[in-house]
């Protein structure tokens, strides 16, 4: 059963015990109360400020298994932390091996990375952090938890998701996406978000039915990316991947190919493609 008063406390002493900088987000001024707002803390997690309020105050529906995992994220809660949080929100927590969890140490080294594109995602694809020029870059301006930030099940289901990547490169990144997702599907072979995303991609994409039937298997750990930007034009990246799998995450990091052009496309893009980045985790 949800442990409504003992979740509505632990939220408020996590949100008050971080600062705007821990996040990256700017201090501002007339800071009233410590910490976090509570309004920053949805925004992070990617919930209604509503929902998030409702939560704090003990009242309201119940939290998803998404949310919780969200909004453990946001607060930046160690993996114990998480696990008290699911037990506070009346739910089993999810498995410390490939369970998805983003190591607060983890999301301090990203947001150090300012002038490179950044993301954390899970071994399954979905982004659950990235700095605001990954953001920029790629066009993924809003998180929530689920598929809808899942850039795999995006890529087969959503063709608007391939806009900004040359037509040339589509079947090359199609290819690994499959091989690096069967490398986890062999290696978590039966865990149920797996499975689950697997089966729904053969019902809804003949390109993924097909790719999959190939039984080609690598674990992506570096990769080239081409972005063809509305406003910068076509931005030459490769990306570097580092893994972390007891947590079933990956850090990748894009870098420009040509320094000087490239480069400079990347600054322009930290003036004047971030501007409505809506921070997350």
């Amino acid at each position: 059963m949800i442990d409504r008063t003992g979740l509505a406390d632990f939220l408020r002493r996590r949100r008050e015990t971080l600062r705007p900088a821990d996040v990256g987000l700017p201090a501002g001024t007339r800071r009233r109360t410590p910490g976090l707002r509570r309004e920053e803390v949805a925004q992070l997690a990617g919930v209604s400020t509503d929902h998030y309020s409702r939560l704090e105050q003990a009242r309201g529906s119940a939290p998803s298994e998404s949310v919780v995992a969200a909004l453990a994220r946001a607060l930046r809660c160690d993996i114990d932390e998480r696990d008290h949080l699911f037990h506070l929100a009346g739910l089993a927590a999810p498995a410390r091996v490939a369970g998805g969890h983003v190591r607060p140490g983890l999301i301090d080294l990203a947001t150090r990375l300012v002038d490179v594109p950044v993301c954390i995602s899970t071994d399954l694809g979905e982004v659950v952090w990235r700095n605001a020029l990954f953001a920029a870059v790629s066009g993924l301006n809003e998180l929530r938890p689920g598929r809808d930030s899942n850039l795999i099940w995006r890529w087969f289901t959503e063709p608007s998701s391939r806009e900004r990547l040359p037509t040339a490169d589509w079947a090359r990144l199609s290819a690994t996406s499959v091989s690096d997702l069967r490398a986890t599907y062999s290696r978590r072979a039966g865990d149920r978000d797996v499975t689950e995303l697997v089966h729904d991609l053969l019902e809804r994409s003949a390109e993924f039915r097909e790719l999959w039937q190939r039984h080609e298997v690598a674990v992506r750990r570096a990769d080239r990316k081409d972005f063809q930007h509305p406003e910068v034009g076509l931005v030459h990246l490769r990306c570097e991947v580092l893994l972390t799998p007891d947590e079933g995450v990956h850090l990748l990091v894009f870098f420009p190919v040509d320094p000087a052009e490239d480069g400079a496309k990347l600054d322009l893009l930290r003036v004047i493609g971030t501007q409505h980045f809506q921070p997350a985790t």
